[in-house]
């Protein structure tokens, strides 16, 4: 085999793998981009929008904390202390 011919084939042999990788690639994409409208879908449904995600975040956030304190001041520590 000729010094042009390996040439040659280790050309196609690296243009088949970078077509291999593009073609994960655009699948890949396809899937986030459908995992992208469920979870805009599923929103819609919770009636937040994408936008105010953060803010909704930060609010959950909040009453978790007050719910979590609320729990803790219900537990009586002297009872616990004392056994």
């Amino acid at each position: 085999m000729s010094e042009y011919e390996k040439k040659i084939n280790k050309i196609k042999e690296n243009l088949d793998k970078a077509k291999n990788l593009r073609i994960r690639a655009e699948a890949r994409l396809e899937d986030l981009n459908r995992q992208k409208q469920e979870i805009l879908k599923e929103l819609d449904e919770l009636g937040i929008k994408p936008e105010n995600l953060e803010e909704e975040i930060q609010k959950l956030k909040s009453e978790i904390e007050e719910l979590i304190y609320k729990a803790e001041n219900l537990i009586p520590e002297d009872l616990i202390k004392n056994n």
